[in-house]
């Protein structure tokens, strides 16, 4: 079995087709069933935010899953195969491991270095084993890069030196601060949490989150000692706003030009930052005057050659160690059952021969038989020492050449007695 990872980033597309494969939760849980569905497919999960939308899946073939899994995105993007193939990407095995854990550290988001993308992760995993489409590779897999995630930011500086959406998003439309200024965060979710804590940190006259859900406008603004407002005030509250951050997973656009314009018939300045995806304001309203509208296209583009100089080579170097650890560790317990194999094969020689042997000396005494038996264990264990210490080593050098296999195939190893090392304890009854 292999991990293959078919996906579309900020950095293989525009944010235009992004938005048309954008998913809320129950989207995400849809698209875990039938990736789970096709013929080669044993575990998955589905990493989906703003800006990337990716199949994390273990296969026993890759041509067929990447068929399969790729289609489910075209469905889910409305294009034709030939115009959305040259923005997907694929990675498979070693590829697809150094991938997430680069993903989880940050080095693939939008704004490097970016701290939400860890609980995005998370939250992949955590949905993958709610709906039992995550397995024990991938559990594995995830567990993994959550630590790496964890271990890039604990032991770097990565989080302070690189800007969030949010920051660079307020840089952008308010450079002198929102110190004084009265903000409307439109959302209740990661994001929105974000900009809450972003904006009250800063001192902002009056802050009010809005969301669609009350109860979770009211939680959120009670972590942070705002107000909340039901989405019916929402125009009441645009009216005398300075700065507006939308960031909700809503499937298609909350405030149209017209709306916004008759919120606020006195053309008060309005900056406003659309950092959802699909995004929640109409692009015409920034014809409007007053208004001044920026969305993700325009950060994209804006933070794509930000670095975060030294603290982002520290991550690589980090994120390398750990790829290289994991694949390591991975090819070793590769080959565990074929060693395991061998080794029992082993011991039911000794046992037979010894057996026989103490069938044609009956009258051996009992420190006899046991000097015998120790003295055939230690002879089975020198013998297999080398081989079985080689064909670790030789599993992480790369190549065509399968140690493991050659390994079964010289000394006539039972496929079924390998195999069963693996399997759950359940299924080997």
């Amino acid at each position: 079995m292999s991990v293959l990872v078919v996906g579309i980033s900020h950095k293989s597309a525009p944010v235009s087709l992004l938005e048309r494969v954008a998913l809320d939760r129950d989207g995400v849980v849809k698209l875990l069933t039938q990736a789970m569905a096709g013929d080669h497919v044993t575990e998955t999960a589905v990493v989906s935010t703003c800006n990337r939308l990716e199949i994390y899946a273990e296969v026993d073939r890759f041509h067929g899953s990447v068929e399969d899994l790729s289609g489910l995105l075209v469905e889910r993007a409305g294009e034709s195969t030939d115009a959305l193939l040259p923005h997907l990407y694929v990675h498979y095995e070693d590829g697809a491991v150094a991938h997430l854990f680069h993903v989880a550290a940050g080095l693939d988001s939008m704004a490097v270095g970016e701290g939400q993308i860890l609980g995005q992760t998370r939250e992949a995993l955590r949905l993958g084993q709610e709906h039992g489409t995550v397995g024990s590779a991938l559990n594995v897999l995830f567990q993994q890069a959550l630590r790496v995630g964890k271990r890039s930011r604990a032991e770097t500086g990565i989080d302070q030196a690189a800007p969030t959406l949010v920051s660079a998003a307020l840089e952008r439309i308010v450079p002198d601060g929102v110190a004084g200024k009265r903000v409307v965060v439109l959302g209740a979710g990661g994001m929105a949490a974000l900009a809450t804590a972003t904006v009250a940190r800063q001192d902002a006259a009056d802050v009010v989150v809005v969301n669609r859900t009350e109860q979770n406008a009211d939680r959120l603004a009670a972590e942070y000692d705002v107000r909340s407002a039901p989405m019916a005030q929402l125009a009441d509250v645009l009216g005398t706003a300075d700065v507006l951050l939308t960031c909700t997973g809503a499937a298609g656009t909350l405030i149209s030009a017209a709306e916004l314009h008759a919120a606020r018939p006195d053309q008060r300045p309005l900056a406003v930052a659309d950092l959802a995806l699909p995004h929640d304001v109409e692009p015409a309203a920034a014809e409007l005057p007053g208004v001044s509208l920026i969305g993700l296209a325009d950060l994209a583009e804006e933070l794509r050659d930000t670095d975060a100089g030294r603290e982002v080579e520290g991550v690589r170097r980090i994120v390398a160690e750990e790829v290289s650890a994991f694949l390591t560790a991975r090819r070793q317990a590769s080959v565990t059952p074929t060693v395991v194999a061998l080794r029992t094969m082993a011991t039911g020689v000794v046992d037979a021969e010894l057996a026989r042997l103490l069938t044609r000396l009956p009258d051996l005494d009992e420190a006899a038989r046991a000097e015998i038996q120790q003295t055939l264990q230690r002879v089975s264990d020198k013998l297999l020492h080398q081989p079985t210490v080689r064909v670790k080593e030789l599993a992480n050098e790369s190549g065509a050449v399968s140690y493991a296999a050659a390994l079964a195939e010289l000394f006539s190893l039972d496929p079924d007695a390998v195999d069963a090392v693996t399997r759950p304890p359940e299924e080997a009854l």
